[in-house]
């Protein structure tokens, strides 16, 4: 067998430390680093899950399987963690839930602690309520680019909104064709505050990027804006990288 296609369990070699980030208000968050094996990480991920309190976690399907596969793909450092007051597999974060303002501190203290390790360009990027975090408190982190996956922009005020265009940082936004908060038309609408914002939209696709198809739209336009020079990702893993890295595996798709 010459390669082995990437399904939705599919998880790729690398290497996967667990994090304790503190806050600059004392809190400790439960967070996970996944690196490239045997390279240099070309670019670093910081996400931001969805709302705590409808069930969003660093273990949110989308970021998980970023972590999953990306470091081995794209050579990029995927970092996730739980905002304050948020559980995981992992464990609990200190603290409680702030209605994306206390949170910012929890994005502050993962892009710290990336550059403290001395990884490369950092890039934000939030899954709905996450996409709030990133808008109103990732402006004065200077990320190289953000990407937003389902913005709800339920929190983000049309001021902190505009505060973008201080910045040149590029701003993608996934927005997904049938999405139950903010549909394309709507956050084309909304995003022409900041004319630079891209849309790209995900055809069929819902809030929640379910199914295998909706995972390769999103993991294919994070590699696409990381690492341009890569070109489109081939979504399998070839029998020669497995026998130098680790052979792909299959893991629990919560």
């Amino acid at each position: 067998m010459s390669a082995e296609e990437i399904r939705a369990n599919s998880v790729l070699p690398a290497e996967r430390r667990p994090l304790t980030l503190v806050t600059d208000d004392g809190l400790r968050l439960v967070g996970e680093v996944a690196l490239p094996i045997g390279r240099t990480p070309r670019a670093t991920l910081v996400c931001a899950h969805p709302l705590p309190t409808h069930g969003g976690m660093m273990d949110s399907h989308l970021l998980r399987k970023m972590a999953w596969r990306l470091p081995a793909l794209g050579d990029i450092a995927v970092i996730r963690f739980n905002t304050r007051g948020t559980t995981s597999a992992a464990g609990t974060s200190d603290g409680e839930f702030d209605a994306c303002v206390g949170e910012g501190r929890d994005l502050r203290a993962a892009v710290q602690w990336a550059r403290e390790a001395g990884l490369p360009n950092p890039w934000l990027l939030g899954w709905s309520f996450g996409s709030d975090v990133v808008l109103r408190h990732g402006l004065a982190l200077d990320p190289a680019g953000i990407i937003l996956v389902s913005p709800p922009l339920r929190y983000t005020s049309p001021e902190e909104l505009s505060a973008w265009n201080t910045s040149t940082c590029p701003i993608v936004c996934l927005v997904p064709e049938d999405d139950d908060y903010l549909q394309p038309e709507q956050a084309r609408d909304r995003f022409s505050a900041v004319p630079r914002a891209q849309i790209v939209v995900g055809p069929g696709m819902g809030h929640l990027w379910v199914g295998e198809p909706a995972v390769r739209t999103v993991l294919g336009e994070v590699v696409a804006r990381l690492r341009p020079e890569m070109g489109p990702v081939a979504w399998e893993w070839p029998a020669s990288r497995a026998a130098v890295e680790g052979p792909m595996e299959r893991w629990s798709d919560l």
